[in-house]
């Protein structure tokens, strides 16, 4: 009986407006954003009136506004109060009171009608009141759910209904899920080529929307009455997870029912237009930029005054608001009509600085009108081709993708277009990528758009025009539509006998085009992949590539594991090498959306052996590694493949690719592709391809072939390469056999240096400022409130320099500086200085509010930063006398070099701010540098990253003169030859032990060491005495503990064991022969001076002098500090033993007598395997080596057994490390390591490439004579 009467008082629910009656309610609708915590910043406005309801028939009802009021707030909450927008509310009184038609039927909004003099902006604001009333309410049921159609689309809707008998009425509670839409009213900037990560955002969200509506009905005569109606919508959004503080856009509304009039509501004098439904109507939200920059009043005379600051403030170093300049004057140029910017260009076009700042900003201003604008230019010979080419692929990008701009076609078949190929690919790539874009924007987009491609590839087929084919594919690839697949496929290799006569590479662009196809219909993709990896009968390249595709499709488990089967009879190793190497990398992906795909590969790598692990580099590899942060819903990818085959001599394709993920979002960042192919092709029909012979003598005859460039074919492309920007290729080029010969017809090295000299003689001045919108992105909401919510961020930069260079050469060249020969060259000193000052700012705003062309409300936080280096040289070249200086002079600084700040973030209130200085004074140069920084940020309200980041920061790096006498300037001096000892500002010397100064230095440095062991920890102490008393066991004892320990280590010649101690190892630097410092008996053979030059002539650096015993083969190193009283040296030295043999020593400290190592490397035989060894050996360290030494020890078990390599627990040397290498074969190698406390193992390590040494130490390679002239006669002065 109580479903009998509930369903009764449902079915009067639906609330109805009598005729002849106006219903008044009180409307209050607020729209608030910012964080919603107490303290900080929130920016809305609240717009207060009287509705005006009335019939005009059955289903046709009217709605006027009476009274509006607007308020807006910016402040913090909830402190500050609403201030009345006056301005606001009479630019809007007139249209906000015109009366509205509207459809009305069982609680359902219809279509709605207004004169044209009502905006969207005004019209959306009656919307929003309509959308209270929109009821979808059933007669049978009070819980229910649908898809409800609304102002932000057709959404999840929850009803519950319920009544109150006592307070006689029913009580309709909906709520809205926003995040679950059948179709969602939105406009996304920026993030066309983005793809929605949904893995990422399944937990943890970074947006989340909701509505609730509670509506009282009340009976009436006329049925039910709505008495009172409250909504409140919730936006709520953070770049890291909602879990750790999110911005929030709030919007509430209250319709409470006043009274009943009997005064109708009449219409206006003006034909009512049908003006859609009750969704949202989207105005020029696009056009307008969320940041309140200016108010465009008239735009023309605004660009002028904008373009003149750009160019006149950023000449010296780039303005701090400049970045802040230029994104006004694109927001200025989107204002603009054709014949705005007609003018603008007449006036600029031939003034070099003020046209390069407009065709910079010009294509970032994304309008048809632009696109447009460019193509006319060009076509009437205004531009040049790089200043089109620049234009035209920012344009393309940026421009909003409707049916006319995407109609380029007709541009790329233009005659003067279609002369030049690099521009028409431009073109046509581009047409490809607006393709791209309008199918995300409308999902439904036709095939249609993609017919002129489609029929560009039959008739090229049909002719065999190879360049066209590819081109058309490329275009099919970067629209990624799936009508496309179709007309791929007949390109592709076993599913059409036709494709198997094309050449490879239109293979392979035929499989790559796929790419796009499968990240929208991944089930269409992967059984063609699939097909193509296990096609036998197809080149082992195309088969490698389908298998990129095949996993970018993420296929399933029963997919990855029919692979991994076919895999198991496969005969063909680099296929083998590249899926195993694919799966095994896979199994170590993190990433959400990658989550299936790793299970997959998981599951498939069990199925497949384990000795595929060990096979060689020189097998084609797949490798992805990946990094993602779930808590802040960050991430970073790249892979890398490498394909081979069983004849190539050089790889045939590299490819690398980034991607990066972000507030539940993914984009492919970057892709860099190169292709070998017709190099291939052209080196296996040389002796190279012999596979007779072994890999060296293959890549001698490879580079002999390579010199006989001019025998290669005319009309095939040796190599190619290509580029793509957020997964659209964006440029390619094929190299062949006329570029080479451009190349090598080109200027010679030694007509380039002449030329240079002489530009540099006459004197370079250089002036260059580049702007770049780095980043514009956007996604813009309609609120219940009919008022349109944004989250934007933009990025723009401006660098700026300005060069000066000139150049004072003696004797001065030739006037006819072609006839000057190399000899005269020799004997001219060149004196040159150079002065620039790069500078670079930067600012980025992210705005959360109400963006419309009438209202703007929002928060914004904005960061700076702006660097300038400014700098100053002198350099000489005296070549007939090996003297080189480069000196650096004093420059003006400006107060600040670099700093970042957001001096406009959202204020806080926190306890005290974060101050802290930073100062560094560099010796000798006495020049001091410090960096200010200062913090305020809302941390105190809770502990989370987003807190952290909003408030008020700042960071200043200073540099400014120290306490000192001034430095004139810094010297960097250079002298080759035997003038190199006149050279040195202070005359070297080391500490000779048996004369009795040296003995008493030496007890004196004895002493000083003595007292630093004394300090050491008790640890070290005993570790070094436990080595000293277990060194001379410590052979024997690891001997017969472990079965690690190799053979004896022989010398080549000799059939012997060496075995000398470790003094007998490196007797020779204790020998009289090494005591002696070679500056007493030759001179240097250069030397390097390094030195600050003050006003007081104190002299301040360092000094390198080098030196070289020829008798001996013997090389000294020594650097010295040249100021007075300072004996701290660096010394080092080495010395060739013989031919296999070679032993260096390192020491430094007071005269290099306080700390030393010493180092041996030799060639022999271990076994029968020739080996090599390296020893280190030292006497003393400083402390703070040995601790980081032993700390990073403690690490080294568990990097070992990662690696492979076996450990096990020695007593070796405390103060000893030798490695030894050995080569059981050309392709392995054993390593064998002896640390302290342990030696480290691993046997048969597979190599890459083969090791060209055999069983007696000598090369099995010689240099080819033909190939070394070759060589020589490009190097030399033809």
């Amino acid at each position: 009986m109580r479903a009998v009467v509930l369903a009764l008082t449902v079915a009067l629910v639906v609330p109805e407006f009598a005729p002849d009656k106006t219903y008044v309610y009180n409307y209050e609708a607020l729209l608030l954003g910012g964080l919603p915590q107490e303290g900080l910043a929130r920016a809305g406005i609240k717009l207060n009136s009287k509705v005006h309801l009335s019939a005009i028939n059955e289903n046709t009802f009217l709605m006027k506004l009476m009274d509006p009021l607007i308020h807006e707030y910016a402040g913090i909450w909830p402190k500050d109060p609403f201030v009345p927008a006056t301005k606001l509310t009479s630019a809007l009184a007139a249209q906000l009171q015109i009366p509205i038609k509207f459809e009305y039927a069982n609680g359902v909004v219809g279509k709605v009608f207004a004169p044209a003099g009502v905006s969207p902006t005004v019209l959306n604001l009656h919307r929003g009141i309509l959308n209270i009333l929109q009821l979808n309410l059933k007669k049978t049921q009070n819980i229910y759910e649908l898809q409800e159609d609304g102002a932000q689309g057709v959404c999840r809707t929850h009803y519950v209904i319920s009544e109150d008998p006592k307070a006689n009425h029913i009580t309709v509670t909906k709520s809205k899920d926003l995040s679950h839409c059948q179709e969602r009213i939105m406009k996304d900037v920026g993030l066309a080529y983005t793809e929605r990560c949904a893995e990422c955002t399944e937990r943890i969200k970074s947006l989340i929307e909701t509505a609730t509506y509670n509506y009282i009905m009340k009976p009436a005569s006329a049925g039910v009455l709505i008495a009172e109606a409250t909504v409140q919508e919730v936006h709520q959004f953070s770049p890291f997870n909602e879990i750790h503080g999110a911005a929030q856009m709030e919007a509430k509304q209250t319709l409470a029912f006043v009274e009943i009039e009997k005064t109708p509501v009449v219409p206006i004098n003006a034909d009512y237009l049908a003006r859609g439904s009750l969704q949202y109507e989207f105005a020029t939200e696009i056009l307008q930029t969320p940041i309140h920059l200016m108010k465009i009043s008239d735009a023309p005379a605004q660009i002028i005054e904008v373009l003149k600051h750009l160019v006149e403030n950023n000449v010296d170093m780039v303005h701090e608001d400049a970045p802040l300049k230029f994104v006004q004057l694109i927001q200025l140029l989107r204002f603009s009509t054709m014949e705005n910017i007609e003018a603008i260009w007449a006036q600029f076009k031939d003034k070099p600085s003020g046209r390069r700042w407009l065709l910079d900003a010009l294509p970032s201003v994304g309008t048809p009108v632009i696109v447009k604008f460019i193509k006319e230019k060009f076509l009437a010979g205004e531009l040049t081709l790089p200043e089109f080419i620049q234009a035209l692929v920012v344009a393309l990008q940026m421009v909003t993708a409707d049916l006319d701009t995407i109609q380029l076609t007709s541009l790329a078949m233009h005659e003067k277009i279609a002369k030049i190929p690099a521009l028409r690919e431009v073109v046509m790539l581009g047409y490809g990528s607006m393709i791209a874009k309008h199918c995300v924007a409308v999902p439904t987009c036709s095939a249609e758009l993609l017919g002129p491609i489609h029929e560009i590839a039959a008739e090229a087929t049909s002719k065999n025009n190879i360049p066209e084919i590819t081109l058309a594919l490329k275009v099919l690839g970067n629209a990624g539509h799936p009508a496309s697949l179709k007309p791929i496929m007949k390109l592709l290799p076993g599913l059409r006998t036709a494709a198997t006569s094309l050449p490879l590479s239109v293979q392979v662009d035929a499989i790559l085009a796929m790419r796009n196809i499968a990240k929208k219909e991944p089930k269409l993709v992967q059984p063609v992949a699939l097909q193509l990896v296990l096609d036998r009968a197809l080149h082992p390249e195309v088969r490698m590539v389908a298998c990129i595709v095949l996993f970018e499709a993420k296929p399933s488990v029963a997919l990855v594991s029919s692979l991994a089967g076919a895999l198991k009879t496969e005969t063909n190793m680099h296929v083998v090498s590249f899926a195993y190497s694919h799966i095994k990398s896979l199994t170590r992906i993190t990433a959400p959306d990658m989550a299936a795909v790793a299970g997959a590969a998981n599951v498939a790598i069990k199925l497949m052996s384990r000795k595929l692990d060990r096979l060689s580099f020189r097998f084609s590899r797949a490798l992805q590694w990946d990094f993602y942060h779930t808590p802040l819903m960050v991430g970073a990818a790249g892979s890398a493949y490498m394909i081979n085959d069983a004849a190539t001599i050089l790889p045939r394709a590299v490819v690398a690719k980034t991607r990066a993920y972000l507030a539940g979002a993914a984009a492919d960042v970057l892709e860099i592709g190169l292709r070998t192919e017709g190099i291939q092709e052209a080196l296996l029909k040389s002796p190279a391809a012999d596979e007779s012979v072994d890999r060296i003598t293959k890549i001698k005859r490879t580079l002999r072939a390579l010199t006989n460039w001019k025998d290669l074919p005319n009309n095939q492309p040796l190599a190619s390469a290509y580029i793509k920007l957020l997964g659209q290729e964006v440029a390619f080029v094929k190299i062949d056999k006329t570029i080479i010969e451009e190349l090598a017809t080109g200027p010679k090295p030694r007509q380039l240096l002449k030329a240079a000299l002489k530009a540099l003689q006459e004197g370079i001045a250089l002036q260059y400022a580049k702007p770049l919108l780095a980043a514009e992105v956007r996604r813009i909401l309609p609120t219940a409130v009919g008022v349109p919510m944004e989250l934007s961020l933009y990025t723009a930069a401006v660098a700026a320099a300005r060069v000066n260079v000139q150049a004072t050469i003696t004797p001065p060249l030739p006037e006819e500086i072609e006839t000057m020969t190399l000899e005269q060259l020799k004997k001219t000193d060149v004196q040159l200085q150079a002065e620039a000052r790069p500078s670079i700012a930067l600012q980025t705003f992210a705005v959360m509010g109400v963006n419309t062309a009438l209202i703007q409300a929002a928060v914004m936080a904005r960061g700076k930063i702006r660097t300038i280096t400014p700098g100053k040289v002198t350099a000489r070249a005296d070549i007939l006398k090996g003297n080189y200086k480069v000196e650096a002079l004093p420059v003006e600084v400006p107060e600040h070099i670099a700093s970042s700040e957001n001096p406009d973030e959202v204020p806080v209130r926190a306890p005290a701010p974060f101050d802290k200085t930073l100062c560094l004074a560099v010796p000798y140069i006495e020049i001091k540098g410090c960096v200010e920084l200062h913090s305020h940020n809302a941390a105190f309200i809770r502990n989370a990253p987003l807190f952290y980041i909003i408030g008020q920061h700042s960071a200043r790096a200073t540099v400014a003169r120290a306490e000192g006498p001034a430095v004139e300037r810094l010297e960097l001096e250079v002298q080759v030859g035997p003038r190199a000892a006149e050279r040195l500002l202070k005359q070297i010397s080391l500490i000779d032990e048996e004369t009795p100064e040296g003995k008493a230095f030496l007890l004196k440095l004895r002493e000083i060491l003595e007292t630093e062991d004394k300090n050491r920890p008790v640890s070290s102490e005993s570790s070094s005495s436990r080595s000293s008393s277990s060194s001379s066991s410590s052979s024997s004892m690891s001997s017969s503990r472990t079965a690690t320990i190799m053979e004896p280590f022989r010398k080549f010649h000799k059939d012997r064991v060496t075995t000398e101690n470790n003094c007998q190892q490196f007797s020779f630097f204790r020998s009289d022969t090494y005591a002696k410092f070679l500056g007493n008996a030759v001179p240097p053979v250069f030397a390097v001076i390094a030195r600050a030059v003050r006003v007081d002539h104190k002299l301040l650096g360092y000094q390198l002098a080098a030196y070289f015993d020829k008798p001996t083969a013997r090389v000294q190193l020594v650097v010295t500090s040249i100021a007075e009283n300072d004996n701290q040296k660096i010394c080092m030295d080495g010395a060739l033993l013989s031919k296999h043999k070679v032993t260096a020593k390192l020491a430094w400290g007071p005269e290099c007598q306080q700390y030393a190592v010493t180092a041996k490397a030799e060639a022999g035989v271990l076994g029968e395997f020739p080996a090599a060894r390296l020893e280190l050996e030292w006497e003393r360290l400083p402390i703070t080596v040995t601790t980081y030494a032993k700390k990073l020890s403690k690490h080294i078990p568990m990097a070992a057994f990662q690696a492979g390599f076996r450990l096990e627990r020695v007593m070796n040397s405390e103060k000893e490390i030798e490695l030894t290498a050995a080569l059981p074969n050309q392709r392995s190698l054993n390593v064998i390591a002896r640390i302290p406390e342990m030696t480290l193992s691993r046997m048969a390590i597979p190599l890459p490439f083969a090791i060209p040494i055999n069983q007696d130490g000598s090369l099995s390679i010689q240099i080819d004579e033909d190939i070394l002239s070759w060589i020589q006669k490009h190097i030399k002065e033809e």
